[in-house]
């Protein structure tokens, strides 16, 4: 009996899976497997919202393989030591996986393709699952990655995507593989208590919704913070539960303006995966250094603290870290908004507020999350590194009417119109009648700090 193990991690689905449909081609019986990595609590990853999420995540994936007459096996530990255990139980001839990004990823790739070769087993490491476009698939002629996105962006539009696969209809698992027990939300400590369901049934339940009634208005809607108009379907890009090649071809088959500015937020997803890959240390060093002197932990904690708690004294800005705590999400306008306010208005390091979106964000990656703040810091690939974002600005422009504020934050619900981004200029009673903070700092203040610490970079508001 010929006998393929088949390794899941963050392409947790049926549908569009090109390494399952390989493995069912090619063998009599597939071992589908999640080994629950110790790796990754070791390096600060486990976050609850996460850990939540996953187990959604892997419940769904059971029941889909049980209907098809199979199961997931769950085991946890080394990956590597695991997956070569259960190769060895079953007399498995390969494995196969999805390709990953990360520094750690390539490492374990390493390190399972060596384990298993040892043993005379093939590893067999797919492309364009977790990914539109793999990420060494398009490169300029003078360097291994694309540094700007405009660019990348022709290219990526160009390329000719796979097929999306459906789910298959029959898994056959070999007897007697052992599993543990699948991990439950219930009981987790710190989950965020408005944190969305998880796995892939949820996941097309949504993208249906989307499709429907709100990919038409993406274009124009997807910065309105009080319309919530964007897809949320970050969360099930992150876990793979949704697969971005059968995104990028349903949003092209409803055409428009929305599906098209839909479709070019998954190429930056893609953008920032073909930069980690070749350039793995941007997950904690600047890409592009600005020699900056940012203020640390120690020298700027109170105000580190008022942004974590949503207590900065501008409302925008609070609103969407409460949100965050709540939801374990925000849109991306308000992941750009709150970045630029910690970064460039207080001048903090970018890795703190990077630090604190992965301990809390459900679709936290070290790709997306680290180059977008480095994007917003002015060290990633930014064009314009000296942007500034104006908290007020920006609440007038895309909360007018302060819908969005009063949502998230109650203190001020009872503050009229678009008074309600600027609670300070308020007097009297109105202002003493609120438990509201004033600012932490004049916006003029921070924007002198950031002057004098960029040199010759001048911001531009915007």
């Amino acid at each position: 009996m010929n006998v393929s193990v088949v390794l899941f991690t963050a392409d947790l689905r049926l549908h569009d899976h090109p390494p399952l449909r390989a493995a069912l081609a090619g063998s009599d019986r597939v071992v589908p497997l999640f080994v629950r990595d110790r790796g990754v609590d070791r390096a600060g990853f486990a976050a609850p919202n996460r850990l939540a999420f996953l187990a959604d995540c892997l419940r769904d994936l059971d029941a889909g393989l049980r209907e098809r007459g199979g199961r997931l096996v769950v085991r946890s530990g080394d990956v590597v030591e695991e997956v070569c255990r259960v190769a060895a139980e079953t007399d498995a001839s390969e494995v196969r996986m999805a390709a990953d990004v990360s520094g750690y990823a390539h490492r374990r790739e390493r390190r399972l393709r060596d384990a298993l070769e040892a043993d005379g087993r093939r590893l067999n490491v797919h492309d364009a699952v977790t990914t539109a476009v793999a990420p060494g698939a398009l490169t300029p002629a003078a360097s291994d990655h694309f540094a700007v996105f405009t660019p990348y962006f022709r290219h990526w539009s160009r390329q000719r995507l796979r097929t999306a696969l459906g789910a298959p209809r029959t898994v056959r698992v070999p007897d007697g593989v052992g599993s543990g027990k699948l991990p439950a939300r219930a009981g987790l400590p710190g989950v965020s208590e408005g944190l969305a369901p998880g796995g892939e049934t949820a996941g097309r339940r949504r993208l249906t919704a989307w499709l429907r009634s709100g990919l038409a208005g993406y274009a124009d809607g997807h910065d309105d913070l009080a319309g919530d108009a964007t897809s949320r379907l970050s969360p099930h890009l992150h876990f793979g539960t949704l697969s971005p090649i059968e995104l990028v071809h349903r949003a092209r088959r409803a055409g428009g303006p929305g599906a098209e500015s839909f479709v070019r937020q998954l190429a930056w997803r893609d953008f920032h995966r073909q930069v980690l890959a070749a350039r793995p240390g941007a997950a904690t060093a600047d890409y592009r250094t600005r020699h900056d002197r940012w203020r640390s932990w120690r020298t700027a904690r109170g105000d580190i603290e008022a942004w974590r708690q949503g207590r900065t004294g501008y409302p925008v800005v609070d609103a969407a870290m409460r949100q965050l705590r709540y939801e374990g999400w925000m849109p991306g306008r308000a992941r750009l908004l709150t970045a630029s306010f910690l970064v460039k208005t207080l001048y903090v390091d970018w890795r703190v507020g990077a630090r604190h979106f992965l301990e809390l964000l459900v679709d936290g990656d070290v790709a997306s999350n680290q180059l977008n703040w480095q994007w917003m810091a002015g060290t990633g690939a930014d064009t314009r590194p000296g942007r500034v974002l104006n908290p007020v600005t920006q609440a007038r422009r895309y909360d007018p009417d302060g819908a969005y504020v009063r949502r998230w934050v109650p203190e001020l619900r009872g503050v009229p119109g678009g008074a309600v981004h600027e609670p300070w200029r308020l007097r009297g009673p109105d202002r003493a009648a609120l438990d509201y903070p004033d600012p932490v700092v004049e916006l003029s203040e921070g924007r002198a700090r950031f002057e004098r610490a960029r040199g010759r970079d001048r911001p531009h508001p915007a």
